[in-house]
């Protein structure tokens, strides 16, 4: 009993509930505005009406007092009188038979001679309803002048107030009882029901995502001979279907999705992200030239006699630290590794992707592998060297083969940063002219000079020592 008052009363909060009593609450509101705005003015006029019974026996007087032979000052002078001590008439204007203004007595009214003419009765409320004028012809009063009469309506406003005020309570009373009148009725039949089998679809989104067994559903508790009914029963029938489906599907998906992943991981271990994803959507031939790559080739050196002291372990879990730590800074500098040869660490900037400071990002990059070189030392105990080579220039980058295929580099950019690599300085960086000319406002260099370089002959070439005002804090680039 409990539970079902409760599910009433929350009814009430529903979004449909809502717009039920909003709908029912206004129509109504609509209704008895329609109906109270005629009864306004109705009420208005007959308080109006009131008034001016009240200022005819002064009216009247006026008139009596007009039929009398005196004189304009012995009339003008007896008017005041008349008025005296009444509330209700707070102004008469006097105007002769030509609308001459033969004087005000009190407030002056708002209407004068001129809105009279062609009319013998003329009314005129103030805009904030205080105000309430009356102005007779001379023909409606059956004497020599016109009338103009200001009564004082303030008591009138605020009883039409008090009036819409008790209609609007009333309104608001009788909608308020219809409105829930309605709400419990059609709550009691149609919304907690509704309610119920929504709770019963939130149970089977937890049910179905669980995998728990099939909950105690409202909808099977309960048997309608109407449309909700039958609502209900294919409800239960969906759900019967939609789980043994689910069970299905999800134990092929988790074997295809293990397996996917695994191929993923593979393929973005092997090539470049927008490499793989040609590859996937079925791209055979994948090549592209790049104007303007820069390429750096680092080289261990003493690595050979480095494999004559260590055991095979050990061997190659040096060398997995050192080129661990470069393709944390390859990642680090958004490049792209391109290879390893041995004790040889290829990369490249401004491809897959171009951007303009590939550069600057190998140059980072460089610093940063000499500077882990350096840490490598001091933690073995022990001299450990790379020598740098970096060039710029256009290349083609592609993948070759159909097993074990890799993304490559071709073009006499790579030729030149491999021997700008062997022709170098153990523990330094060395540049060619072309980079030098891209990066040397904000890098600081030592000229080597002219070098002979095997196939090239003889070319300039700079060693990189440090950033401008470097600091190591500042090597990550965006």
């Amino acid at each position: 009993m409990l539970g079902d008052i409760s599910s009433l009363l929350n009814s009430f909060k529903a979004r449909l509930s809502r717009r039920i009593v909003i709908w029912v609450f206004a129509s109504i509101v609509i209704i008895e505005i329609i109906i109270l705005i005629p009864s306004y003015k109705r009420e208005e006029a007959r308080q109006l009406r009131q008034l001016e019974e009240i200022s005819a026996e002064v009216v009247d007087s006026i008139v009596r007092l007009s039929e009398q032979r005196m004189s304009p000052k012995i009339f003008e002078k007896k008017i005041p009188k008349l008025t005296q001590g009444s509330e209700i008439i707070l102004g008469v204007a006097i105007y002769d038979a030509r609308g001459k203004l033969v004087g005000i007595h009190g407030e002056e009214p708002a209407i004068t001679f001129s809105d009279l003419k062609g009319a013998d009765l003329v009314r005129q409320r103030s805009w904030d309803g205080k105000r309430y004028d009356v102005a007779r012809s001379s023909q409606n009063l059956g004497i020599a002048c016109s009338l103009v009469v200001r009564h004082d309506a303030s008591k009138i406003q605020q009883s039409l107030l008090y009036y819409t005020l008790r209609i609007a309570i009333l309104v608001l009373l009788i909608s308020a009882v219809v409105t829930t009148t309605t709400m419990i009725v059609l709550g009691a039949t149609v919304i907690v029901p509704i309610l119920r089998l929504r709770d019963d679809l939130m149970l089977v989104a937890d049910a179905l995502k669980s995998e728990r067994d099939r909950p105690n559903f409202y909808s099977l508790q309960v048997k309608r001979a109407d449309e909700l009914g039958q609502v209900m029963i294919a409800f239960n029938e969906m759900f019967e279907r939609v789980d043994w489906e689910i069970k299905e599907r999800k134990q092929t998906a988790d074997k295809l999705r293990v397996e996917r992943e695994k191929s993923e991981q593979l393929l973005l271990n092997i090539l470049p992200e927008p490499i793989a994803e040609q590859l996937k959507r079925g791209q055979v031939n994948i090549a592209e030239r790049f104007s303007e790559v820069t390429i750096l080739f680092a080289d261990l050196v003493g690595f050979t006699e480095l494999s004559s002291r260590k055991n095979p372990e050990e061997l190659v879990k040096l060398l997995n630290e050192i080129f661990s730590a470069f393709d944390r800074f390859s990642e680090e500098y958004k490049l792209e590794k391109i290879k390893t040869i041995g004790d040889a660490y290829m990369v490249a900037g401004g491809l897959p992707i171009p951007r303009p400071d590939h550069a600057e990002a190998i140059a980072e990059m460089a610093l940063k592998m000499q500077a882990e070189m350096q840490k490598f030392s001091a933690k073995h105990g022990e001299v450990f060297n790379i020598r740098v080579g970096i060039n710029t220039g256009e290349v083609v980058a592609g993948v070759i083969g159909t097993k074990k295929f890799i993304y490559d580099l071709w073009g006499d950019a790579v030729n030149t940063a491999s021997r700008m690599e062997s022709h170098g300085i153990p523990g330094a960086i060395q540049v060619s002219a072309t980079t030098y000319e891209i990066i040397k406002d904000k890098y600081e260099f030592e000229e080597r000079g002219c070098i002979l370089v095997k196939g090239k002959g003889k070319m300039m070439t700079y060693l990189l020592l440090a950033k401008k005002d470097y600091s190591p804090d500042r090597l990550s680039l965006n």
